[in-house]
């Protein structure tokens, strides 16, 4: 039973090594499991849909954008909008604790990945109880940096820390903000979190969590990161990666609780919907094939049902305009098309659709 869907998908790309064309892209869906006990939204056994990207020996940090950048996408899709992308790069962590000469590095890490389930208050007890004072209010100073994404990176070059990895950290995390605005994610829909650290051990730099704003108490819908050791245990290769993963399942539940799911209308692929009413298939037979090489999206409704019904099927599918074809409109050689938004009525000829 995986936990996951990306390990998975580090194996494959090792064994297939030399029949992979590099930089790999894949997606996937698929059931994943969780030894966990049940809670509102998180389950034991749930769908996930994966997009991963895999490089051979290196990959350009603009693919954690990229990648970012497909779930904006994703949700602009459907419609969604309240939702805000929280960024970080941990490598300026364990920069930092690296700085401050932090001996207990995972405990910290660990702690850190708590924060907004404890508290600041808590979180501020448990830390300074385990690296003292003075490096405990050290490190909530640097977590507790305000602005945007901008002005975030520049306050922490001033901090004037000269680790290597938190220099690198901070690099790559303005590469990533820079890159996600030339992707087309606007600047509403992300910020730097300094707290996400995610906590599976195999992320190794960008890092990301999803919340839907005024709903985070149901906790991360999309989240992801850079992996560059992941397939280490399977080759000697160096598959430097980076993916992300939509919860669907826990998505799906918190759209219908905030009343999103009821209130969503799918629109409908046919671009026309052919009523013939009377003795008129061949006319309608007719104006489908000159729609279709038009590359229109066009069917017709086949069966002997009122016109009633048949109005209420279009209606139901959410085709915007339905064309009526009577025995009149065949003998004057057009079409009558109905929009089913407006009402509105006219008749042309067909070929002036």
């Amino acid at each position: 039973m995986r936990f996951d869907l990306t390990v998975p998908f580090a194996r494959y790309v090792a064994q297939y090594y030399n029949d992979i064309n590099f930089p790999f892209k894949r997606y996937q869906i698929g059931k994943v499991y969780r030894g966990e006990r049940n809670q509102k939204g998180r389950y034991r056994e749930f769908y996930q849909c994966d997009i991963d990207v895999i490089g051979k020996d290196k990959l350009s940090i603009d693919n954690d954008a990229w990648v970012i950048s497909l779930a904006s996408k994703a949700f602009k899709a459907i419609g969604l909008s309240n939702y805000k992308f929280q960024i970080s790069n941990r490598k300026i962590l364990k920069g930092l604790l690296s700085e401050i000469e932090i001996d207990e590095v995972n405990e910290v890490m660990g702690l850190i990945d708590k924060y907004d389930k404890i508290g600041k208050e808590s979180f501020s007890k448990e830390l300074e109880e385990l690296i003292g004072l003075e490096k405990a209010q050290y490190i909530n100073k640097v977590l507790d940096i305000k602005g945007n994404s901008k002005e975030i990176g520049e306050k922490l070059l001033k901090l004037n820390i000269g680790n290597e990895y938190f220099i690198e950290g901070v690099e790559e995390l303005n590469k990533v903000c820079s890159m996600l605005s030339i992707l087309g994610v606007e600047d509403e829909e992300f910020e730097i979190n300094l707290k996400i650290i995610r906590g599976l051990d195999y992320y190794t730099g960008t890092v990301f969590e999803t919340m839907l704003i005024g709903n985070e108490s149901y906790g991360s819908i999309c989240s992801g990161g850079r992996y560059d050791n992941l397939a280490e245990k399977y080759t000697t290769n160096v598959l430097p990666g980076v993916g992300i993963s939509i919860g669907i399942t826990r998505l799906f539940f918190v759209l219908k609780e905030i009343g999103f799911i009821d209130n969503y209308k799918v629109k409908s692929n046919l671009d026309y919907l052919i009523i013939p009413i009377g003795d008129t298939m061949e006319y309608c037979g007719k104006a489908m094939k000159y729609l279709e090489e038009k590359n229109y999206a066009v069917t017709i409704y086949f069966d002997e049902d009122t016109l009633k019904k048949k109005m209420n099927y279009a209606n139901k599918l959410g085709v915007e305009n339905v064309i009526l074809i009577g025995e009149e409109e065949v003998l004057e050689n057009k079409v009558k098309v109905k929009n089913m938004i407006s009402g509105s009525n006219m008749s042309l000829d067909y070929k002036q659709l």
